[in-house]
């Protein structure tokens, strides 16, 4: 005996069309959330994805009021995270239109040529200041660009190549931008005189100004490293999501340096695991699907008679 499902190939068809709609809407959804890492932006991208699940239950309800008045909150939140998010929609559209669909996917860092001299030039530069006890405070960005809006105060743009001379003399005491925070990215020397935002967390009385500024961007900003060197005692410290890893020897510095921005082939693989898993299940529940839906056809289900 027939099942009602086999008797009916517009119904299976409908199925199969909804079953790789809503695969490829939780595709999405999964690329939006590995391409954003901050938390904040994170949960209100969720919370745009919660409105636009509500919104669309509601419609297949047939709930017409409520529907309409959700889809009002889904339109006005895209916009609003348009304005809010336009540096993140900018570099994904350039990346989108570059066609580097693998950096969307957050799993390339940008790992440069020379990387181990990038951070040799960084190491030697802060052991010299540690061992002349001059306050020095630089941001390393590690996957992408930082927004300015982050900083307190975005400082005199310098695009320089990477030295460790023009680092020792930035943070010389007597020049104008000693003060302010340097900003790495790749490597060049973006900014200094960078004002960062402090943090709002009770540290210990040893800390100045420099470390509640390393741990108040990196708690705003996953995305970044801060390296502090202490006026009063040359200490090295390393900032990472908030938290400060102290003193540090210049050998631990470079060693931590090395595992936080570039990948070893090993890790890059196990950073591509989630993505190519994804892509697996999601083929195999369609050759199931596909295969189900063969042996459910007509001409499959007259043999069996």
């Amino acid at each position: 005996m027939k099942s009602g499902l086999s008797n009916d190939p517009g119904l299976i068809q409908s199925l199969l069309i909804h079953s790789i709609d809503i695969g490829l809407v939780l595709a999405l959804i999964y690329m939006v959330l590995v391409i954003i890492g901050e938390r904040r932006t994170l949960w209100m991208v969720r919370g745009f994805i919660v409105l636009m699940l509500a919104s669309a239950l509601s419609h297949w309800a047939g709930l017409r009021l409520l529907s309409f008045a959700l889809n009002s909150l889904v339109i006005g939140s895209a916009v609003s995270m348009a304005v809010i998010l336009q540096s993140e929609f900018r570099r994904f559209l350039e990346q989108l239109g570059q066609g580097e669909i693998l950096q969307m996917f957050g799993h390339d860092r940008r790992v440069l040529p020379e990387s181990d001299n990038m951070i040799d030039v960084i190491v030697e530069a802060i052991k010299q200041l540690s061992q002349n006890r001059i306050g020095a405070l630089l941001i390393i960005e590690t996957n992408g660009p930082i927004d300015e809006r982050d900083f307190s105060v975005p400082g005199v743009k310098l695009n320089a190549e990477l030295s460790k001379e023009l680092l020792q003399t930035i943070f010389q005491p007597k020049t104008l931008l000693h003060d302010g925070a340097v900003l790495i990215r790749e490597r060049k020397i973006m900014s200094a005189g960078v004002i960062l935002p402090l943090s709002e967390r009770i540290a210990s009385r040893q800390l100045g100004t420099r470390h509640r500024a390393a741990m108040g961007i990196t708690e705003q900003v996953e995305k970044c490293l801060c390296i502090v060197v202490s006026e009063e005692t040359g200490s090295i410290s390393l900032a990472e999501k908030g938290t400060l890893n102290r003193p540090l020897t210049g050998n631990k510095l470079k060693e931590l340096l090395e595992e936080r921005l570039f990948l070893s082939g090993s890790e890059k693989s196990t950073n591509s695991i989630p993505i190519l898993s994804l892509g697996r299940q999601i083929g195999s529940k369609g050759t199931k699907l596909i295969s189900w839906v063969l042996r459910q056809s007509p001409s499959a289900t007259g043999k069996k008679r």
